[in-house]
This record gives structure tokens, C-alpha cells and sequence, in this order.
């Protein structure tokens, strides 16, 4: 994945839904865009884990 902020990622995940709503995904580029999809989605996640473990590494610091 190139370098994209989440904010960047989520952002091209709502373009991609509005474009699935809308009814303006062609079938010729549909496999594409579901493979940006998954890529797009599992950046999300690594990135919101990062984030949870790096809150919970501060909050148990300050257990010690």
C-alpha cells in the first residue's frame, strides 16, 4: 500500500461506498475496486490496532 494517512484510506473507502450506492461501479473495474477494498480495509485495521496497543502500552506505564 503507497503511503496513505487513514484519514486518506477511510476517505477512498467512502468514495468507493458512494460509488456502490450510487449504482457507478462497471462490472469491468468491480474485481479492481473490491481488491482496493480489502487492501484498504486491512491498513484500517492494522493502523487502529497500532493505535489501541500504543494507548494501552501509555496506560499501563503509568501503572508502574
Amino acid at each position: 500500500m503507497k503511503d496513505i494517512t487513514y484519514s486518506q484510506a477511510v476517505e477512498r473507502l467512502n468514495e468507493i461506498m458512494k460509488k456502490i450506492e450510487d449504482g457507478e461501479l462497471d462490472v469491468d473495474t468491480l474485481t479492481d475496486t473490491l481488491k482496493e477494498v480489502r487492501e484498504l480495509l486491512a491498513f484500517c485495521k492494522q493502523k487502529l490496532h497500532s493505535v489501541d496497543q500504543a494507548v494501552k502500552d501509555i496506560f499501563n506505564d503509568g501503572e508502574e
